[in-house]
Parts: C-alpha cells; structure tokens; sequence
C-alpha cells in the first residue's frame, strides 16, 4: 500500500547505545542479520552492540555498521508485518545508506560494509591534520556560514540539523575562532564534540576517493522509492546519482534541514524512524513541528507503530 503522506527516515551517528536492537536479536527469525553481519565484517558486531563496552562500540567503524544493522532488523520487522510503502525514504549522514536499503538501491550487507570502511576511512583521513567539530546551538545558519567564510583557515557549516542547530568541522584553529564569533554573536550554547575527524568537511577528501573505490565493489540498483540525498537534498532513484551523491555527502554537508523540509512540501505529514534512538524524529520536530513522527528502536515500539497504522 503506497501512502504518499509517509515517509521513512533513518538515523546517522551518534544514536547508538549498549543493548541496541538485542530484542530483534532474541527472535529466531531475525538473528540471522546479525549472524550475516558478523560474517560479512569478520569479527563480532552483534557482541559489541549488546555488552559493549560503549568506548568500543563509540570507535566510526563499528558505530557506523552497528546503527545500520539495527535500522535494517527494524525496518525489515515492521515491513513483514504491514505493508506500506512509503512516498520517500532518507537518512541523516550514515542513515543515507540505511536509506538506501529501504529504496531497493542497495544490498543491506554491501551497505554494512560500506560504512563500516566509510568509518575506517573518515578516521584514516583525518590523521596528521588537527582538526574539531562543534556544535552551535541557538545561532541562525546562515550567520554561521558567514563566519567560516571569514574564518583564517578550513572549516564549514558541516551538518545543518535544525534551523537552529548546525555543526562546523575544520582545522582546530579555524573551528576554535568560529566557535568563538558565535558565542560573541549571541549562540545559546557552543558545544565541542568528541568525534574521530573532521566528518563531512574537505579535510577527509582522501576518504571521498577511498569510498569511491569501495563502491565500485558493491552492486547498486535504480531505488524503487525515491531517496532523499544529504548532499543534494533532492529525491534521486538512478544508480549512479545515488553513487555520486553518496561519495560528495562524505566530505559536503548534511543537508537535513532542506531535506525534510522538501519531504514536507511535497505531501509528506508523517515520518517514521527506524533505529536506534529517536534523534532524527526530534530533528524533524525541530523543523516542522506540524508532523507526526514514530519511532521504532525496540520490538515494543514496533508493535505499537504496527498497531496504530493496522487501526487507521
């Protein structure tokens, strides 16, 4: 059933947790995904995501293939369960992958493996370079940009999460200044974040031409339902777009805000997340608080969702 109101979103990094997705795991019929992707990276994933501990499931290359794996179980537990299909699917940064399983672009064991390099390779660029990231809160985006405009080295507005949310990544220097112009200009909160490089900025160009070359390994198809890209913020379904678009997201910034407002523009009032966490829902909420959001991280949530679409 095509519901052109809906569409499912996916969660990036940072919204992973010790125990992620352990109930899918307890269910005969899904432990296979997390056997499967045990196999594909060769070594235990599953063990990590459960017991931990969080400094190892925190390191980009396990993180990154740990929010995938437990995006796809719960996506794939409410689509046995009911069948819509939704108008558009989309991810936050690492969630474009996710995204991209949803669409029928790619297989779900490629895209594990995919962000599992793409996290070896987002740290592996960043050596030998000192880099930061923050966060600004409470600062208009477009007076954060004119600040890294001016800074005196690399940095740029990196993630664009909610109107009044944006992350800047760049060289230490750089970062620190623009850090410092936006708490001067009035921002509610400056917040440095602990991360492994310097994500979605030139400085990991090296890694835009490694996850080029791993692409080349994986076989993409034209997605059945249009993906809303990070980079372009635009629906894209043709296989190569989708490659190109997903090597340039990897080193430009996270469209988010553009993305869900396109989705809201063209019809969409209803999202559902699935992952760990409710992160990108609380983003939406951010940008349109008109919408309804659900959110399926644990079997429970599932149910409840599956219930209340079976009732409409």
């Amino acid at each position: 059933m095509i519901m052109k109101n809906i569409a499912f979103v996916f969660p990036g990094q940072g919204a992973q947790y010790v125990g992620m997705a352990r109930e899918f795991y307890e269910l005969s019929e899904y432990k296979h995904f997390f056997e499967e992707a045990n196999e594909r990276l060769g070594y235990d994933l599953s063990n990590i995501m459960f017991d931990g501990p969080e400094d190892e499931l925190k390191k980009t290359h396990n993180t990154q293939p740990a929010i995938l794996l437990h995006s796809v179980v719960a996506y794939s537990y409410f689509k046995d369960h009911i069948d819509i299909i939704p108008a558009f699917t989309a991810g936050h940064s690492l969630g474009e992958f996710s995204a991209l399983v949803a669409a029928g672009s790619l297989d779900w064991l490629d895209a594990l493996y995919l962000v599992h390099k793409r996290g070896d390779f987002m740290i592996e660029a960043s050596r030998g370079v000192p880099f930061k990231m923050a966060a600004i809160l409470g600062l208009d985006a477009e007076i954060i940009i004119d600040f890294c405009k001016m800074s005196s080295g690399v940095v740029i507005a990196a993630n664009f999460n909610t109107p009044v949310q944006t992350v800047i990544s760049g060289e230490s220097k750089a970062v620190i200044e623009v850090m410092n112009k936006c708490t001067e200009a009035g921002a509610r909160r400056v917040v440095e974040l602990v991360v492994g490089g310097a994500f979605h900025s030139p400085l990991i160009y090296k890694s835009f031409e490694w996850l080029n070359e791993e692409m080349k390994k994986c076989n993409f198809s034209d997605a059945v339902i249009p993906v809303i890209s990070n980079y372009a913020a635009q629906p894209e379904k043709h296989k190569n777009e989708i490659i190109d678009n997903l090597a340039q997201q990897i080193i430009s910034p996270v469209q988010w805000v553009r993305s869900v407002e396109y989705m809201c523009e063209n019809g969409i009032d209803t999202f559902i997340e699935f992952g760990p966490g409710r992160v990108v829902s609380g983003m939406i909420k951010a940008i349109n608080s008109d919408t309804n959001r659900y959110t399926i991280n644990t079997l429970e949530d599932a149910e409840k969702v599956i219930t209340a679409f079976k009732n409409l």
